[in-house]
């Protein structure tokens, strides 16, 4: 156990405190209800563990209902029938179940305190779309991801930014598929302005904190949502507060003033750094679990799943505005670690040591020495199912490629390829189809985040399936026309895709029906990601032409003339990405990103892909110069 420096720190009395939770084990028959009043023992029961509590969680599991490969694979059969060996939520609630049942039971060690205790979190971003998530969007599904969470067992979740991808209505669904049995908490997310999500705040299913309870213990639970909310998914009229430390000292005071002495932050902030920057503002928070980022914080010992490693160590520590070290932790997603950190408390609700042994992520395997089967509930009901549909999708075939399709991650965010094209032209292509339904000015240029390209390959020569175009565009990201783009606000939305050149971004675009060149070395665009505002305007891009032959740009400078249409992803047009459409008009025109792809492909292309429309490399549209 690693012992921590309090506030009433005394002499350290090791084998006292041993002795003392021995005695007072031996006079309780093993267990309690709650932890004794040492009150009348004062002083000398600060450095005595006198609860321990299981903080158990996971987080990001993003609609991975059906495992994941890993980088190879443990010696030894899989013990269940799950295609991959790894993750999966029906392996996850056996695991749940297992540390649930281990964290409250058996005698403890020396040094350890008989009154022990557990909760179950989980850190947001429950679901993403994707194909395993659109198996819930066929006509009479369940929410398969609401299932599958259900089972496990948390006992709170707090929201992360890809609950709001399909927009608030889905979110919306999601929480009521649990019918009241799981609470959403976060402390800085303001759902007032959607009727849907103001209605769960109302019945009580969102929350802005709650108390849990643990063999008698009341633990605070304070919850958090990244402030980049806007700029990272489509939360509409939800409002999120950047004052995050202020909100969450508050809470630990109001909890503290009702007799609530142990407080828990889970908070979702894309990144564990942010979640160490936080602490050093906080008071009365005794622990943080992290969520986001996806990083993976594990012990020397700790077995992984092949293929990962261990980033930093786990736990990490901050020290608070009172010079209390903070242990903060996080585990990355799809379902392939629960994450446990093992926290002592004194009489007093200070934590006194995080026992590091115990404390750690436990992966989520079908094989190898660790093997568990996989809850039968879940795999009849949510995994069988949606492998089913899955099979569906791979067997539907949209069209044939001549050529290979380039959609690596670092590639499509970092230059042209012919992937990245195509996606650009099914924007535009949708967009103009959809003009006149919709009432706008038909699209003359496509432009697609690279960012939301996601199959991270490359598609090899031969036939698309369905199941392909969701690979390459997972989320529920509408098709959107700008139909009055200003040709400086044009320059400067071109100018946000190279940005962050030659290093690789999400906001690097993929363009149709213009060209462009750019010049890495000249100063770059400034922009502030949460409201798209050009803080300072880009000089790279030098010379942009549309298909038509109308010049933009020239040597560098704006050429005079009307504004441009633009097809993008709503995403996008909302400033995601910090793409600074600024306030423009859209219109989603009905389909979705994937649906763009997908009619572009069999109708626009009827149903062939040639090397003379896509060659490999792209066909010149960016370029760069000097």
């Amino acid at each position: 156990m690693k012992d921590l420096p309090r506030r009433h720190n005394r002499l350290a009395r090791a084998a006292t405190a041993t002795a003392l939770t021995t005695a007072l084990l031996a006079a309780s028959g093993g267990a309690a209800a709650a932890a004794p009043n040492a009150n009348a023992f004062g002083w000398f029961f600060d450095d005595v563990p006198t609860f321990t509590l299981n903080v158990l969680f996971t987080n990001d599991m993003e609609s991975a209902l059906l495992g994941v490969s890993g980088d190879g694979t443990d010696e030894g059969e899989i013990v269940d029938s799950g295609q991959n060996p790894y993750g999966s939520p029906s392996r996850m609630a056996t695991v749940m179940d297992d540390l649930r049942k281990e964290a409250v039971t058996g005698r403890p060690e020396p040094g350890q305190s008989p009154w022990r205790g557990e909760v179950t979190l989980s850190g947001g971003d429950n679901f993403l779309a994707g194909p395993e998530f659109s198996a819930s969007q066929e006509e009479g599904a369940p929410f398969y991801d609401a299932r599958a969470v259900e089972e496990i067992g948390f006992d709170a979740s707090t929201i992360g930014n890809h609950e709001f991808d399909f927009g608030p209505e889905t979110f919306a669904d999601f929480i009521s598929a649990f019918d009241g049995s799981l609470q959403f908490v976060s402390t800085n997310v303001d759902v007032s302005g959607e009727p849907t999500l103001d209605a769960h705040a109302k019945d009580g299913t969102i929350l802005k904190s709650k108390v849990l309870r643990s063999r008698g213990q009341r633990i605070g639970m304070i919850g958090l949502t990244t402030p980049e909310l806007p700029s990272l998914s489509s939360p509409r009229n939800v409002e999120v507060d950047a004052e995050m430390a202020k909100l969450t000292n508050a809470l630990a005071s109001d909890f503290a003033d009702r007799g609530i002495d142990k407080v828990l932050l889970v908070s979702h902030l894309q990144d564990i750094d942010n979640e160490l920057e936080l602490v050093p503002q906080l008071k009365g928070v005794d622990a943080v679990v992290g969520a986001g980022g996806g990083e993976i914080l594990a012990g020397e010992d700790d077995r992984l799943i092949p293929g990962d490693e261990a980033e930093r160590d786990f736990p990490l520590y901050a020290d608070d505005s009172e010079g209390n070290p903070v242990p903060v932790v996080t585990t990355t997603g799809d379902y392939k670690y629960v994450g446990r950190l093992v926290l002592n408390f004194n009489w007093r609700g200070e934590v006194i040591g995080v026992d590091e042994d115990e404390s750690g992520p436990v992966r989520v395997s079908g094989v190898g020495p660790d093997a568990v089967h996989g809850d039968k509930k879940i795999r009849s009901e949510v995994e069988e199912p949606v492998a089913e549909h899955l099979e569906g999708l791979a067997e539907t075939t949209v069209a044939t490629s001549e050529v290979p399709l380039n959609g690596v991650r670092n590639d499509v965010r970092s230059s042209e390829t012919n992937l990245g094209n195509l996606v650009a032209d099914g924007l535009r292509w949708t967009g103009q189809q959809k003009a006149e339904e919709y009432g706008v000015r038909p699209p003359q240029v496509g432009i697609q985040n690279g960012g939301g390209i996601r199959n991270d390959s490359t598609l090899p020569a031969g036939d698309i399936s369905a199941l392909d175009t969701y690979d390459v565009a997972p989320f529920s990201n509408f098709v959107a026309v700008v139909p009055e783009v200003p040709r400086e606000t044009f320059r400067q939305l071109l100018e946000r895709g190279v940005a962050a050149s030659p290093d690789a971004a999400g906001a690097f675009m993929q363009v149709s029906g213009v060209t462009f060149t750019y010049d890495p070395s000249a100063k770059a665009q400034v922009v502030d990601e949460n409201s798209g505002e050009v803080l300072e305007p880009g000089e790279r891009v030098q010379d942009v032409t549309l298909d038509d032959g109308t010049v933009v740009v020239e040597n560098g400078e704006v050429v005079e003339g009307g504004p441009i249409s633009v097809a993008t992803n709503d995403f996008s047009a909302r400033g995601g990405d910090g793409y600074p459409f600024g306030d423009l008009d859209f219109t989603s025109v009905g389909a979705t990103y994937q649906q763009a792809v997908e009619g572009y492909l069999t109708d626009g292309l009827g149903g062939s892909v040639t090397a003379e429309q896509y060659p490999e490399g792209g066909n010149g549209r960016i370029t760069t110069t000097g």
